[in-house]
């Protein structure tokens, strides 16, 4: 058993809904880390930048969620590229000297779920929504060699917030509004939704899914969510939030605690609480 006092913690507001503690509150017991604990901290992106810096050197690092992303960027001393590159972090380490690395394991979660869904490179990708997944989207297509993505918005000042990381990143990324939604999911090897919930309901009955097409719906609650019930009816394989939310975890708990994860035991208390299967 490894001894140790130590915190870490998922921020964002709102929070109560977080499944993060679950997943890594059942890493620390399977990988014998005791005195280790895991909460959930209501925080706003504004608040965020004095709640950090009160923090003291028991805590081992956060796990950032919505609206907090580019916040948490902007309190790291050092930043991983992909963080830097989509201007976003989810992961927040602190170090020995008691400074932040921010890192973004969206991504590498991403790219994890995606391979095991069978994504390759050279993929035609359409993403649904512009937003901060969209950006982790992008960092992910790149990593997996699918240099040209779509982006479908409704409003197009928002793809255009996007470009910048296209460019970091060597993305192609061509723009397309909502009416053109259905056409480009219909054409797609790769289709990603990071929309809210309800938002691409409408086009679960419009979409002419092709065969061998790989859907992710970031969305998990409710799962399966129209447009991805929609894809399975057609024999498409599904990526759901609950995997990237798992996969994203898996890095988060390495960089925490320098301990391999023990990625069964936290994909089987993740699946007792939601009763859901996981690809990854």
């Amino acid at each position: 058993m490894i001894e140790a006092t130590r915190r870490a913690a998922v921020l964002g507001k709102p929070i109560a809904h977080s499944l993060s503690p679950v997943i890594h509150t059942a890493g620390y017991a399977a990988a014998g880390l005791t005195g280790w604990s895991y909460t959930r901290i209501e925080c706003a992106a504004a608040e965020l930048p004095d709640l950090v810096a009160g923090l003291g050197p028991e805590w081992a690092g956060l796990s950032v969620t919505m609206p907090g992303k580019e916040a948490a960027l902007a309190v790291a001393a050092q930043a991983s590229p992909v963080a830097a590159a989509v201007g976003a972090a989810n992961t927040l380490v602190h170090r020995p000297d008691g400074s932040w690395y921010a890192d973004n394991t969206d991504v590498a979660g991403m790219v994890r779920v995606l391979t095991t869904a069978g994504v390759g490179a050279g993929a035609a990708v359409t993403v649904l929504g512009a937003g901060g997944t969209a950006r982790a989207a992008l960092a992910a297509a790149e990593q997996l060699g699918c240099p040209e993505v779509t982006v479908v918005a409704r409003r197009p000042e928002a793809v255009d917030e996007l470009r910048p990381v296209a460019d970091v990143l060597g993305v192609v990324l061509t723009a397309a509004g909502w009416a053109d939604a259905q056409r480009h999911l219909s054409a797609a090897d790769l289709a990603v939704s990071t929309v809210p919930k309800g938002v691409a309901d409408p086009l679960a009955g419009a979409v002419a899914w092709r065969p061998g097409t790989v859907l992710f719906d970031a969305v998990y609650d409710p799962w399966p969510t129209p447009l991805a019930a929609s894809a399975a009816a057609a024999g498409l394989r599904l990526v759901s939030g609950l995997d990237l939310l798992l996969a994203q975890a898996i890095g988060q708990f390495e960089q925490f605690t320098g301990v391999t994860a023990p990625v069964e035991a936290m994909r089987g208390a993740l699946a007792e609480a939601t009763s859901a299967d996981f690809l990854s």
